[in-house]
């Protein structure tokens, strides 16, 4: 009798402990997560903000660090030559539209997979653009790009 009580007693202490440690990971994790989707949702809506609303104020105070870094070859860095490629862009295709498809998140990196279109009628690009996220602002991007094209060996979309 004494073996099966001091049994069950190490069983319940086993479990308590190993409740208590699972516990201590989840809480390490709440904090993190919460980041990603602050960090996801900022991403959303600067790039709704910058692409289809176009509006460059308003990205500019919200959106992009000062020191941002481009890893785009046809962008230089910073924030200014970034607003000024996007202002160079609204004036050559004004009709300019992005939908996003789906996003992520990862620690201090977001990812968004977006269609974007020149005009209404033209089948655009797949994009995926891929954010370091500092303070809720963009400090670091990365991005690639396929053209949509009118036909495919496949029955799958490219979204």
């Amino acid at each position: 009798m004494k073996f099966t009580i001091i049994k069950l007693l190490l069983n319940r202490t086993t479990i308590g402990i190993t409740a208590l440690a699972l516990g201590s990971c989840q809480t390490g994790k709440e904090p993190q997560a919460k980041l990603e989707a602050e960090n996801l949702k900022k991403a959303v809506h600067c790039i709704d903000l910058l692409e289809n609303k176009q509006d460059l104020v308003a990205s500019r105070l919200e959106c992009f660090d000062e020191n941002y870094i481009q890893h785009t070859p046809r962008i230089a860095d910073g924030r200014d030559a970034v607003l000024d490629y996007f202002a160079n862009r609204f004036e050559t295709y004004p009709d300019y539209a992005m939908e996003i498809k789906r996003t992520s998140a990862d620690e201090d990196l977001v990812w968004i997979h977006l269609h974007a279109k020149r005009t209404p009628d033209n089948l655009g690009a797949a994009v995926i653009n891929i954010f370091r996220m500092k303070d809720g602002k963009f400090v670091e991007h990365w991005n690639v790009g396929q053209a949509v094209p009118k036909e495919s060996k496949n029955n799958n979309t490219m979204f």
